[in-house]
């Protein structure tokens, strides 16, 4: 089988590992069915190769069929999909950092950011963020809506992610638009990025600053609360 990743990505990415400093383990759910998954095989194709790149990376792969109640565990409901997973030992710490679809085009440096971002297990948000993160009590869903040929789009996944690894509270799943169309449908998905706050409490179109971010999030628990 060819290899996806030439010598020249391979160096760079190799490049910026060495920045890793905590193992993670990148959870990977596919599905034999090729009508009902196009990208199965070439995203499983390509996790694996990002993992050869470091002795501080796993790679699982998993069927969302056969492995449902593993699916069910990490909120894994359609294909291809994965979690980026911190390795402490034999446990495994879920920061709710979620992949929908295949991470081609420019969503490639959103995957490397993140696995980068679980390594190193730092949010790097302002201490103003933070706060607000860490006295959340209600629970936070987004869904960056993307597509492979947005340069925008790493930007809002990667601050996505980031209040996930921040915040109990928080989980955070990049949706690749054109592979989900329902979903995208479902929210009225006309451009990218466009982050989703708790299935449409709030929504955030462009790649908004984490202070944005914030705000929009408030309101949109705001309105939770008055509803």
């Amino acid at each position: 089988m060819e290899r996806m990743l030439d010598e020249r990505v391979i160096e760079q990415v190799r490049k910026a590992f060495k920045g890793l400093k905590n193992p993670v383990e990148i959870l990977f759910f596919g599905s034999e069915d090729r009508q009902r998954c196009q990208y199965c095989s070439e995203t499983q194709q390509l996790l694996d190769e990002i993992s050869e790149l470091s002795d501080l990376l796993s790679f699982r792969a998993c069927d969302i069929e056969t492995d449902a109640a593993l699916a069910a565990q990490y909120k894994v409901d359609g294909v291809p999909g994965f979690v980026l997973l911190g390795r402490d030992g034999d446990q495994l710490i879920d920061y709710g950092i979620r992949f929908k679809g295949i991470p081609a085009g420019h969503e490639f440096t959103s995957l490397i950011n993140s696995l980068m971002l679980v390594s190193q297990r730092d949010s790097n948000l302002s201490q103003p963020t933070r706060e607000f993160l860490r006295d959340l009590t209600q629970p936070v869903h987004l869904q960056v809506f993307v597509t492979p040929t947005c340069p925008y789009c790493p930007r809002s996944v990667v601050l996505a992610h980031q209040f996930a690894l921040e915040s109990p509270m928080v989980e955070a799943e990049m949706v690749e638009a054109i592979e989900f169309p329902e979903l995208a449908n479902r929210f009225d998905v006309s451009g990218v990025p466009q982050t989703t706050i708790n299935m449409g409490a709030g929504t955030v179109i462009g790649a908004a600053p984490e202070d944005q971010l914030v705000a929009e999030i408030r309101a949109a628990l705001e309105r939770m609360e008055v509803n």
